[in-house]
């Protein structure tokens, strides 16, 4: 339960102000939602699947000391990223705009490709090689696909007028939180 909790903890403030998550309001603005979090859905189980079979590989070959202090850089990496902050390119926006066929299977590639290499996938990875895989596979995958939602959810009701900078701010000094924390224990 531990490695659930956690991983759903970091990953939905890992996923604020994230790319994925401006990919889903503009997904949602063209699709109904649950068409939306269902390819979000299918697209975060495989990507975490894989993010925890590597990790757990990379957790079970290196000390445990070690991968306290990659953990913790890793985090206070996140924290940087994320106050660099994410856009969408006018490609990747272009492509939300524009899709009009199967709609579940377009969400599901967009999200599926756009997360490969992307901090919560690195931040899954990470958390795989100190926690169980499975919890943490569900638990990432939960938090995830809940920031997505609420991000639908914003994006439906307040259109453009997020507080992008707290949200960016917030999830930064979290993700420095965790950092410091791995790096003490």
């Amino acid at each position: 339960m531990q490695a659930f909790w956690t991983s759903l903890a970091v990953i939905f403030v890992a996923e604020l102000g994230d790319k994925s998550q401006l990919m889903a309001m503009t997904f949602a603005t063209r699709f109904r939602a649950l068409t939306v979090l269902t390819g979000i859905t299918l697209a975060t189980l495989l990507v975490h699947l894989v993010s925890v079979v590597f990790g757990r590989a990379v957790g079970d070959a290196l000390p445990e000391g070690l991968i306290s202090v990659i953990a913790g850089l890793a985090f206070l990496g996140f924290a940087l990223w994320t106050l660099r902050g994410d856009e969408l390119s006018e490609e990747e926006k272009s492509k939300a705009a524009t899709v009009t066929r199967n709609a579940l299977i377009a969400v599901t590639v967009a999200f599926f490709l756009s997360e490969l290499g992307d901090k919560t996938m690195l931040a899954t990875i990470t958390l795989a090689t100190q926690h169980g895989w499975f919890g943490t596979w569900i638990g990432s995958t939960l938090g995830m696909v809940a920031a997505d939602a609420v991000a639908i959810l914003v994006g439906r009701y307040l259109g453009t007028a997020l507080p992008e900078k707290w949200i960016k701010y917030g999830a930064a000094a979290a993700f420095a939180v965790f950092g410091v924390l791995l790096l003490i224990g």
